[in-house]
């Protein structure tokens, strides 16, 4: 077996047996970082929303999310307050990952309702059309399900399911450039040794961006989504929508600010999952390049400079 379809297996046990007690971060997870954009605690501040009910949070799961981040030279922190003007007031990047409506903070089942008002989707928008960064990370059902009105603020349209090729193959899938992953200013980098030939996510959702965007990780034939009723429940009933030429990450503009989508959020922290702890995320073996990727799509979003707008 190899180890994209034994990592497969292993997200298929964690789930079937409870995502939240089998998932935790990888505080040991440090890889090398030679050239950082910014001195220590000098660079553009990025806020990790926590006010959402959040899967993913700068002190939890996406620990090691924040701290390589803070060792590029970014400032670093969470935020718990409800979207508006003054609480985005002073944030050059906003990330939200897999934030949740609070009927589904335990029950993942279906229906999935929107994880934001629509007060703080407007205060949103008007905030990146003003110039602010956003990262939208919307994984799996019900993740997919709580973002789908602020995606759609921005011309995005999830699909609420598991992307896969089948109800037992919704393991990790390997964007290549030859196979899914477009040359972009998140794959360049600033230089040679930030360039990226490969990532791995691991299942998520898909999504169809908006006319303009630069569609980053792109699903081949073969892969559809699995609109589930409940986690990693499929049977003959479940509804199966092909994903050819959908997304699993892009890049947009709107206004003056800038967002990057993704369907996927394991991808850019680094868990141990399931009672073997095996590294799940960027500490995966072969992730080798999922960090860079990440500091890439931080830098593009930040607009560091060496960044190709």
């Amino acid at each position: 077996m190899t180890r994209l379809r034994l990592a497969g297996a292993v997200l298929l046990a964690i789930f079937g047996a409870g995502a939240q007690a089998q998932q935790v971060a990888d505080l040991s997870y440090r890889p090398p970082l030679t050239a950082p954009a910014y001195r220590e605690d000098a660079g553009p501040r990025i806020a990790i929303d926590s006010g959402h009910y959040n899967f993913h949070t700068a002190d939890g799961r996406y620990q090691p999310f924040a701290e390589l981040l803070r060792r590029d030279g970014f400032r670093v922190g969470g935020s718990g307050a409800a979207l508006s003007a003054q609480s985005l007031a002073g944030i050059d990047v906003l990330v939200i990952a897999n934030a949740l409506n609070q009927v589904n903070q335990r029950d993942w089942r279906l229906p999935n309702p929107a994880a934001f008002t629509e007060a703080e989707i407007a205060a949103l928008r008007e905030w990146v059309d003003n110039g602010g960064s956003l990262l939208l990370i919307a994984d799996h059902m019900p993740f997919a399900g709580a973002a789908t009105t602020l995606a759609r603020a921005f011309g995005v349209e999830f699909s609420n399911g598991f992307a896969g090729r089948s109800e037992t193959d919704v393991g990790p899938i390997d964007f290549t450039l030859e196979h899914g992953l477009a040359h972009s200013a998140v794959t360049e980098g600033r230089n040679a040794s930030e360039r990226i030939s490969h990532v791995i996510s691991f299942t998520g959702s898909a999504f169809k961006p908006p006319a303009g965007a630069i569609p980053v990780m792109t699903f081949a034939p073969g892969y559809v989504s699995l609109l589930a009723k409940a986690p990693f429940r499929f049977d003959a009933s479940t509804r199966r929508v092909p994903l050819a030429g959908w997304s699993q990450g892009a890049l947009l503009t709107a206004g003056k600010g800038r967002v990057a989508v993704f369907g996927e959020a394991g991808m850019f922290t680094a868990q141990l999952a399931g009672p073997q702890a095996r590294p799940f995320g960027m500490n995966a073996p072969d992730a080798d390049q999922n960090a860079q990727f990440l500091l890439n799509v931080a830098h593009w979003l930040a607009r560091t400079p060496g960044i190709e707008p």
